[in-house]
């Protein structure tokens, strides 16, 4: 369809995502920099985009407020269709400009950024939940510094909908290690419910990282059987068994709706 505005923008995207969900879509991905959060007008949107397709320079507060009203916008054509928006955010891309040139980009030369994004997150989540369009989220960042921000978050803005509405998402990348698995499960056990976590995920175009599955499976359970023999969780097998089952399996295909 003919794109002449920001309005149309929306338009051609929502039209897309209703061919996705009848093709059995059950989540979306949004791979961000950072979590963009600036109101803007409708008048002030399309002032932006008008800019742009003239090939203007706006600011990045501008830019800030298309990127918010595309968000908030599919956050809310999310909920409706009872789909999972997913957010991964935290990446400085492309950092070593010589080798991008040389190279190209996303050729290894990405790092983790320090961009504080608390109060994005939050005002991203509460401009939907207070029209009552909160979707299932998976909030995922590569900077593990932001763990216990994210699981005082997820709590602030749980719902009916799911056990675990709002989700800490698994150690991402630079964290898909053995200790920044344990620091994810750790933060969430502490300041959330473990028990309602979905669990690890997979990079589907790479066939070797479905072997994450496994060592996430040991590392859960090791990270479980040291409080038991610390004496911080009962040795009831049948329980911790049924955690989990349920972080590596059950969860997931409930919060998706997969049968």
């Amino acid at each position: 369809m003919p794109i002449n505005s920001a309005a149309d923008v929306k338009t051609a995207l929502i039209k897309r995502l209703d061919y996705f969900c009848q093709m059995g879509c059950k989540a979306t991905d949004h791979g961000l920099d950072y979590i963009p959060f600036e109101k803007g007008t409708e008048a002030e949107i399309e002032t932006a985009f008008k800019a742009v397709m003239n090939g203007e320079s706006i600011t990045a507060k501008q830019a800030d407020m298309y990127k918010t009203d595309i968000l908030v916008t599919l956050g809310k054509e999310y909920a409706k269709r009872g789909i999972v928006m997913q957010i991964h955010y935290g990446v400085q891309r492309n950092t070593n400009s010589a080798m991008f040139n040389k190279i190209g980009a996303d050729t290894g030369f990405d790092t983790i950024s320090n961009r504080p994004c608390s109060e994005a997150l939050t005002g991203l989540l509460n401009a939907l939940a207070v029209d009552d369009l909160l979707p299932k989220t998976v909030i995922y960042s590569l900077n593990p510094h932001d763990n216990e921000m994210i699981d005082t978050v997820i709590g602030a803005f749980q719902g009916t909908e799911a056990p675990g509405k709002i989700q800490h998402g698994s150690a991402w990348r630079f964290s898909d290690t053995k200790s920044g698995m344990e620091a994810q499960l750790k933060s969430l056990a502490n300041l959330s419910l473990l028990g309602n976590f979905i669990g690890m995920l997979t990079d589907s175009r790479s066939f070797l990282s479905y072997t994450r599955h496994e060592y996430f499976r040991r590392i859960l359970c090791n990270v479980l059987g040291t409080w038991v023999e610390n004496g911080e969780y009962p040795c009831d097998m049948e329980t911790l068994g049924k955690i989990v089952e349920d972080i590596c399996y059950n969860n997931a295909a409930r919060y998706f709706g997969i049968e």
